[in-house]
């Protein structure tokens, strides 16, 4: 936990892009690879789910610490965040371990379903091994609370610079559903994650910072309509079809109307745009409440592809023969209608 605490010290004391850049780019080069999968994993947001309730941490803490609960909840009241708190109460530990990130964060996984007593002896037991910084980090890591103030464009382009590898290219390689716990640095750096279901990096919208004036001649745009539905990702590749919103969740079974489309789409295909649930019968489509009850059901019946159907609307693809992603959006467009 050294090291990446070291990490967190470098990026939490400076605002300067170029700094940040640098530190996280020293890590990716020096750190174990293990940590750096982890690293990269939890500054991409992939936390490890909570492993111990706040309630029980804070009984443990203010026993570890010799102080009545109610002394510990005004300490927590004052500072604010219980991580911090927990960190800043308890005593000097009794010795001193250098677990690695990945050791801390697989000893923490293994907690995950174990009896109360069991959690509270190893959360006690990294107590007493860990200095303050390292203590903080692993208590945002328990509760599932770890946030760090960086840019996933910022994390991209200094694993570039530490690996070689383009920077477009790792973005494309970052996306979709790999498992820090079963993947190498490698593996991940060089893309190879199985089945290629990942999705490309979301293009987003930046909001305007000036007036509409600096964005010259009102000819040199286009305007398209604003769809009230999901931005999502439909891949289409060779072995496997899968459906993926910008948040990077895979919705396939949301929307089992789409499957059929795996045996007409060529293989290769992409499509990028918005999905809306849409009435046939007035041609418009409906409100976003409408595709609201299927985002959120777990599992879709049959009964539920009778109702609302999705619809996917105007966006950007690529084919195994034509790629739309790169080019004049006025190109795009045409090539898509056609």
């Amino acid at each position: 936990m050294r090291r990446f605490a070291a990490l967190f010290a470098a990026l939490d004391g400076t605002t300067k892009t170029s700094v940040k850049t640098a530190a996280l780019t020293d890590y990716f080069r020096t750190a174990p690879p293990a940590d750096r999968v982890w690293t990269t994993a939890l500054l991409t947001g992939r936390r490890p789910k909570r492993a111990v309730n706040a309630t029980e941490l804070r009984h443990w803490a203010a026993e570890a610490s010799g102080i009545p609960d109610w002394l510990f909840e005004e300490s927590y009241t004052v500072v604010g965040d219980l991580a911090e708190t927990i960190a800043l109460l308890l005593p000097p530990p009794a010795k001193t371990a250098e677990p690695t990130l990945d050791d801390a964060i697989r000893s923490l996984i293994r907690l995950t379903g174990q009896p109360a007593e069991v959690r509270r002896a190893a959360v006690l037991t990294a107590w007493g091994q860990l200095p303050t910084t390292e203590r903080f980090l692993y208590n945002k890591l328990l509760t599932g609370g770890f946030r760090m103030g960086v840019a996933r464009g910022l994390v991209t382009r200094a694993l570039a610079e530490a690996t070689g590898v383009e920077e477009a290219t790792l973005a494309h390689r970052l996306m979709g559903d790999w498992d820090p716990a079963r993947i190498s640095f490698d593996t991940l750096i060089a893309g190879d994650t199985g089945g290629d279901a990942r999705p490309y990096p979301f293009a987003l919208a930046t909001q305007l910072e000036d007036g509409p004036t600096t964005l010259g001649p009102a000819g040199d745009w286009l305007a398209e309509w604003k769809w009230d539905g999901i931005r999502g990702q439909l891949i289409a590749r060779p072995g496997t079809f899968a459906l993926w919103s910008r948040g990077e969740e895979l919705i396939t079974d949301r929307f089992p109307d789409l499957g059929p489309l795996a045996d007409f789409l060529p293989k290769g295909t992409v499509i990028d745009g918005e999905i809306l649930a849409w009435d046939k019968a007035l041609n418009r489509p409906l409100p976003f409440a409408a595709l609201q009850k299927r985002i959120g059901r777990k599992t879709v019946g049959r009964g539920s592809c009778h109702r609302p159907r999705p619809d996917g609307r105007r966006g950007d693809a690529e084919a195994p023969d034509l790629s739309l992603f790169r080019g004049p959006q006025a190109r795009r467009l045409v090539e898509m209608e056609a």
